[in-house]
């Protein structure tokens, strides 16, 4: 998710973890620069990399070949953009995997094409990465903008929270905010519901009292919550503690954000593109050794990075080569690949989103909770099991890619 204070906090919770997975920390004898045998993959603000990265050199590697990780902070786009350049050109990675921030991963994107050399965007939400600033060597795990809308819609329609309602909205005011709420306005006018108020919020706002108070007077339907990051975590503790009733939805969301704001200060109905509730044989297993590793479940970003490792992995050993142009044309072609749910997906080959199911969550009362870590209930998938993948995917229409030679 890319609110720039989210961004930095996790950067900060994961830099030691960079440092600690970079060469030689794997479980495996290090790899010296000089040993042309290793396969090297750079990282960007690493989460459940690691593990995977463990798991297919466990395996045999790729092609018979260890996987030798690279991990890099990237802090901001200018320094994304410098690192991927030096990833790329001095360590010579066959790949860049991660991202949060989408200014971030849109000078990585930049970079990759100019190189040709996969990226896959971990992290990063903009419905414009995968629009008009879509990339041949740009792949993307994560869900777009779009996605969240549609899969969050879904729910509001189910419970009769859209048609003749009226909401008042609260927005990040940045890029990703304002990215979110064009998504979101689209899905409200197609399906009847109108804004009583649209608040745009400073990204350093941490004191949301009237906000709060011109809820109370506007008497909504609905809430929502354009925000991300750690200002969700805010706005929710204080909409808990001002005893406000009215129902609250939001368009963006990380497990993490729940976590950070605990039991009983947390409520409504949030999109999320995967928890480790989701309960497949490979899910299972996925969580059980990311708690061994970790001593906590995976969030929705590790999953990301998780995923995308595999998918660069079993692409590049179904096709016997590392070679970037190659491994675009396998995917392009419709390749499927596990996404730890209950369907295979496959990247859509006009905008190298990948197609995949989502989920809704809702959050448990506080009696209810067992752990810090058991503070909702996942919905069953979205879209259901009779539909097309890409039904909850934004259109040529509504976003448009062109690919650049």
């Amino acid at each position: 998710m890319d609110h720039p204070l989210a961004s930095r906090r996790r950067r900060q919770l994961v830099q030691g973890a960079a440092a600690a997975a970079a060469v030689g920390s794997l479980g495996f004898p290090a790899i010296v620069r000089g040993q042309s045998d290793a396969i090297r993959l750079g990282h960007l603000t690493p989460r459940g990399v690691n593990l995977a990265v463990e798991e297919i050199n466990a395996a045999g590697g790729v092609m018979g070949r260890k996987i030798e990780l690279i991990a890099e902070d990237s802090v901001n786009p200018q320094t994304a953009s410098t690192k991927a350049e030096r990833l790329i050109e001095r360590d010579k990675v066959v790949a860049i995997i991660g991202e949060i921030s989408s200014a971030s991963g849109l000078a990585i994107a930049q970079v990759a094409q100019r190189n040709r050399t996969i990226f896959f965007n971990t992290g990063c939400n903009s419905d414009e990465l995968r629009g008009k600033s879509c990339n041949r060597f740009m792949f993307h795990t994560e869900a777009a903008n779009s996605m969240y809308v549609n899969a969050e819609g879904r729910a509001l329609l189910r419970d009769g929270m859209v048609k003749g309602k009226k909401w008042y909205s609260l927005t990040a005011d940045y890029a990703f905010g304002h990215d979110l709420l064009r998504v979101a306005k689209r899905f409200m006018q197609a399906n009847g519901a109108e804004f009583v108020a649209d608040e745009l919020v400073a990204t350093d706002a941490a004191d949301f009292s009237g906000y709060l108070l011109k809820i109370r007077n506007a008497k909504p339907d609905l809430v929502i919550s354009n925000l991300a990051g750690t200002q969700i975590t805010n706005f929710l503790k204080q909409y808990v503690e001002y005893g406000l009733k009215f129902p609250v939805a939001g368009f963006a969301f990380d497990t993490a954000v729940a976590w950070g704001a605990g039991k009983g200060n947390v409520l409504g109905i949030w999109p999320l593109v995967w928890d480790s509730q989701v309960n497949t044989p490979a899910s299972r297993k996925f969580t059980e050794a990311f708690v061994k590793k970790n001593g906590k479940p995976p969030e929705n970003q590790a999953w990301g990075d998780y995923l995308s490792t595999k998918h660069l992995a079993q692409a590049m050993n179904e096709i016997k080569s590392t070679d970037s142009t190659k491994v675009v044309e396998h995917l392009e072609k419709g390749a499927k690949f596990d996404l730890l749910k209950t369907r295979e997906g496959y990247y859509r080959n006009w905008d190298h989103q990948l197609m995949m199911e989502m989920y809704t969550l809702t959050f448990k009362p506080p009696e209810q909770v067992k752990d810090k870590w058991d503070l909702f209930t996942l919905s069953a998938p979205v879209p259901g099991p009779n539909e097309s993948l890409e039904v909850i995917a934004p259109t040529r229409e509504e976003n448009n890619c062109i690919m650049p030679a």
